[in-house]
């Protein structure tokens, strides 16, 4: 149901970085999420996404950090995800899968994590099932800057090394990631002015067996949100990308999404993102309807109250 969600929503996080870590190939260190990541804004509580697909319900401290959420497939099938914090930072999180209404251990997992700054900073991930047996470790090394610069995982099967070089030339920073001695992707980091605007520019680069074959290319304002992105693959006979795509965001007053368009060489197809708010101050969209496709997406989100101040004693 998040991969739904996220797919015809627009959130600032891909589905994957809501398990706080992917090995795909791209090493993600433990992150915290808070209402923001969600484009929620405001004091919320809880937000209930509903979709033609199911359900997906989060739940916020009020600080605004992610605490739980509850995939539901069915009224006896469902997932449930429980994050704890210590000082803001993550130190345990829960997925526990519930099928006929009964905790399946099989299929349910802790992460426990310890942070060590004694020297430099070393985070430690320790997985397990709920039968008790140890599954994955990782560490998450990190340089004198708090730069991510290697991660360590170790499995049954044997270990894996990932390292995180950074580059610096003429005031672009690349950042590159190497698995097992072999390189799997790099990103490349650079500003520049265009119709007067300051962006942010991303090429990312995706090898295979240490060999390129796609890059990403994408250009991001200064409040974050993704203006262009043209997409690249890789041309053996003249041994450099091809660009194969582009895909342009737009976006409406209050910064919701209000278009999505993606061109190619012989295709061009948009898709338009119409909101309805909520009377809260400042307001969250509870309804998104995705044009020409009209695909739903409604949210019913429930916000704290103002704590009420304390009561001076005047004596």
């Amino acid at each position: 149901m998040i991969k739904n969600y996220l797919r015809t929503s627009f959130l600032k996080i891909p589905l994957v970085l809501l398990t706080f870590v992917t090995w795909s190939s791209f090493a993600q260190e433990p992150r915290v999420f808070t209402t923001s990541d969600f484009d929620l804004l405001g004091p919320v509580k809880t937000c209930l996404v509903i979709t033609d697909y199911g359900k997906e319900a989060f739940e916020f401290d009020r600080k605004g950090l992610l605490n739980k959420v509850t995939t539901i497939y069915s009224d006896t099938d469902y997932d449930i995800s429980y994050y704890k914090y210590s000082s803001g930072l993550l130190k345990e999180k829960r997925l526990e899968s519930y099928r006929e209404d009964s905790l399946d251990r099989q299929t349910s997992l802790a992460h426990i994590y310890t942070i060590d700054t004694l020297l430099k900073k070393v985070v430690k991930e320790s997985v397990y099932s709920y039968q008790r047996e140890f599954l994955d470790q990782f560490q998450y090394k990190y340089d004198d800057i708090g730069n991510l610069s290697a991660v360590i995982r170790t499995t049954i099967e044997g270990i894996d090394d990932t390292q995180i070089t950074y580059d610096t030339l003429r005031g672009e920073v690349t950042k590159t990631i190497d698995v097992n001695g072999i390189t799997e992707r790099s990103l490349r980091t650079a500003e520049k002015q265009e119709k007067g605007q300051l962006l942010r520019v991303e090429l990312e680069k995706k090898f295979l067996k240490g060999e390129p074959y796609k890059a990403t290319e994408t250009f991001i304002d200064t409040l974050g949100r993704k203006l262009r992105e043209i997409n690249f693959d890789y041309d053996l006979e003249k041994s450099g990308f091809a660009k194969s795509g582009e895909v342009i965001y737009q976006y409406e007053e209050q910064g919701f999404l209000k278009a999505k368009i993606q061109k190619s060489d012989k295709s061009e197809k948009k898709q338009e993102y119409i909101y309805q708010f909520d009377g809260h101050e400042p307001s969250n969209w509870i309804k998104m309807i995705i044009t020409p496709d009209n695909q739903y997406t409604t949210r019913r989100i429930t916000y704290y109250e103002d704590e009420s101040p304390e009561i001076k004693d005047e004596r």
